[in-house]
């Protein structure tokens, strides 16, 4: 489970990132962030993308708080 917790950290905060940057930069920086590339967030990327990093950041913080056993 934590394992699981952590790859989604990363895909959440990763897809943030990279659709901040593609935002920020008008495109010029083309990294492979969905946001950037689904037409159902038009106007609203920049919103999606911090939403994103949020909530990576709050499922890192419920990695750190599952137990090692996992029950």
């Amino acid at each position: 489970m934590k394992t699981f917790l952590g790859f989604l950290c990363f895909v959440l905060l990763s897809q943030g990132v990279g659709g901040l940057l593609y935002q920020l930069t008008d495109g010029s920086v083309r990294l492979w962030s969905l946001v950037a590339r689904t037409s159902l967030f038009d106007g609203y990327e920049i919103y999606v993308s911090v939403v994103l990093i949020v909530a990576g950041l709050a499922m890192g913080a419920a990695t750190g708080a599952v137990k090692k056993g996992g029950s």
